[in-house]
């Protein structure tokens, strides 16, 4: 390899000559500890590498070695419950040989290679193999099957294959041209894996939030931006979905968050129970950590590590489920480094291409059929939490995600200081795939879906003219009909949009549930515009019993759901009153 030498330095960002003939993303050792870096621009024989440690200490003159090889992951069995830092290191294995503090230039490879697994082989030798054949099986974690791929790129007859208990490097067979098949391989992390060819999505990414399912739902494959300003609820929202929302296989990203918050997440994932299996939540959850007192370069690798795990298990025939918090400390991060780059800034200092960045890391999510044989449907669902400063959602991240996601959720902190969970404003978020779920929601809930969510966003929209017409006039002043509709929005805020992410038969919602709390919300409204058309008076309404009705509803153990939906639908039919 070239022997090359430092010559300037300038935070995450090296300069090393002579290195012309490496190549764009080439991994790099930089000085004499060998800390990680990546060639990101070639001038001449000058390289530029972002280093991925801390810099310090650092000093001109000190060697820089290629590899030869770009940033890549190791893929495999024991994924599963791992927690990785934003280059694919475990931060785990890391600590047991320098303690809670990282040592400069630690490596470690993602996966434990004296681990065992139990191999079982389906391929046959003589078969004809190619990319994305499946192999065998493991067992990786109870009832999650870990289906091992033949390499992308590879083809050819197989000669030999077997099973047994094997760790990742052990050989299982081998083809005719003599490739060497293992339980494991590497993949770059900034390189989407193939597909036999993309689907359309057809089923809804149940979140368990029903603000979510009802009113602004996302498909299987689908993308969404989380936009909200400080205290607005993005990490206990991302949070609560990685706990509760269903999907196969969980990869939560913390990318440029807090310590503290990553160290409860942590906290909180290693003792929680998944409540539709009633296993650990890690059994199928990858943690990737780059908090905010980490080198602003991992950060940019966090996120395409993150999404190429989630490929990994796609392929397998996995929903796979993405949790990005937060996608501005990755567009920060950019942004630091095209300025150590000397770049031309666009605008607030972006670069010019944090769009096309950003649109590219979007369309690695989707519903697909995967290559190989047999044939597999999997999906990567992309949420990606933003914190524009100020809550301005007019800032370049914010719009830079609104020209591609499929659906917004965004977050005001008006109804977050109401106490309104989650904070999402129902007049600026939306959904393009409200009418794709709908026949979906329609065999599953109910027919009238559909019409229950129309009428639902229609209410809450009315409530915020009145709100403001009754801060004028006051409440009193207003038509009987009219303050039906203050109340009914209040209902649905309280009891059918707003969940308590800390009850445990609120945090998650079942379809069931969403349904016909939506439906006795319409049913509300039904019965209380007949019963002032036939003119009772608004205050002879027996309102609060049915507010009563709604919260048993709301909090009702699956056990006693059935029994307290009818209660409610019984104290509507009859408020009425004397």
């Amino acid at each position: 390899m070239t022997k090359a030498r430092i010559t300037r330095i300038a935070g995450a960002i090296a300069e090393a000559q002579p290195l012309g003939d490496a190549a764009l993303y080439e991994l790099v050792e930089v000085g004499e500890r060998g800390l990680l870096g990546e060639v990101i621009r070639l001038r001449g024989d000058v390289a530029t590498i972002q280093v991925f440690e801390e810099t310090s200490g650092l000093a001109l003159e000190e060697p820089v070695r290629r590899t030869g090889s770009s940033l890549m992951t190791q893929l495999g069995p024991g994924l599963l419950g791992s927690i990785l830092d934003g280059v694919g290191r475990p931060l785990q294995g890391l600590a047991g040989q320098s303690g809670n503090f990282l040592a400069a230039g630690m490596t470690m490879p993602t996966l434990d290679p004296k681990a065992r697994w139990s191999f079982s082989p389906t391929a046959k030798p003589g078969m004809v193999v190619r990319g994305g054949d499946v192999l065998g099986v493991i067992e990786e974690r109870p009832d999650m099957m870990h289906r091992i791929l033949v390499p992308p790129g590879i083809e050819g007859r197989l000669e030999d294959i077997r099973g047994g208990e094997l760790t990742i490097s052990d050989s299982i067979g081998a083809l005719e041209d003599g490739t060497a098949l293992s339980l494991s391989h590497t993949w770059p992390i900034r390189e989407r894996r193939p597909m036999a060819r993309r689907l359309p999505g057809d089923r809804p990414f149940i979140t368990g939030q029903r603000v979510f399912d009802l009113l602004f739902p996302v498909v299987e494959g689908g993308s969404v931006a989380v936009p909200g300003g400080f205290g607005t609820g993005k990490t206990v929202i991302e949070q609560s979905l990685a706990k509760y929302a269903k999907a196969d296989v969980m990869v939560y990203i913390g990318c440029g968050e807090r310590g503290n918050e990553m160290a409860e997440v942590l906290h909180d994932f290693s003792r929680l129970t998944d409540p539709l299996t009633g296993r650990p939540i890690m059994d199928r959850t990858i943690l990737i950590v780059n908090t905010s007192n980490m080198p602003v370069a991992a950060r940019d690798a966090s996120v395409y590590l993150g999404m190429t795990i989630a490929e990994y298990y796609r392929d397998m025939g996995y929903h796979v489920a993405i949790l990005a918090d937060s996608l501005s400390r990755w567009a920060e991060a950019l942004r630091e480094i095209a300025a150590r780059l000397q770049e031309m800034p666009g605008e607030e200092g972006y670069p010019t291409y944090l769009a096309n960045r950003m649109s590219r890391l979007y369309e690695r999510a989707g519903r697909v059929e995967s290559e190989g044989e047999p044939s597999r449907t999997g999906a990567v669902t992309f949420i990606t939490a933003i914190s524009p400063p100020g809550g301005d959602f007019a800032e370049p991240v914010t719009q830079a995600a609104l020209r591609v996601v499929g659906a917004l959720w965004a977050l005001d902190p008006r109804l977050a200081h109401q106490r309104q969970f989650p904070a999402v404003d129902w007049d600026t978020s939306y959904s393009l795939y409200a009418e794709t779920t709908t026949e979906w929601f329609g065999k599953e809930g109910g027919e009238d879906w559909p019409k229950l969510r129309t009428e639902t966003i229609r209410l809450l929209q009315r409530d915020r003219e009145l709100r403001e017409i009754a801060g004028l006039v006051g409440v009193e002043a207003l038509e009987d009909s009219d303050r039906l509709v203050l109340e009914g929005a209040r209902i649905a805020r309280e009891f059918l949009i707003g969940q308590n992410a800390f009850h445990p038969h609120d945090a998650f919602s079942s379809v069931f549930k969403t349904y016909h709390l939506a439906r006795l919300l319409w049913a509300l409204m039904s019965t209380g515009t007949a019963a002032l058309g036939e003119g009772v008076a608004f205050d002879k309404l027996d309102l609060a019993a049915v507010r009563v009705a709604f919260g048993a509803v709301k909090t009702a153990s699956p056990e006693t759901l059935e029994q307290r939906i009818a209660d409610a639908g019984q104290r509507i039919s009859e408020m009425r009153g004397e």
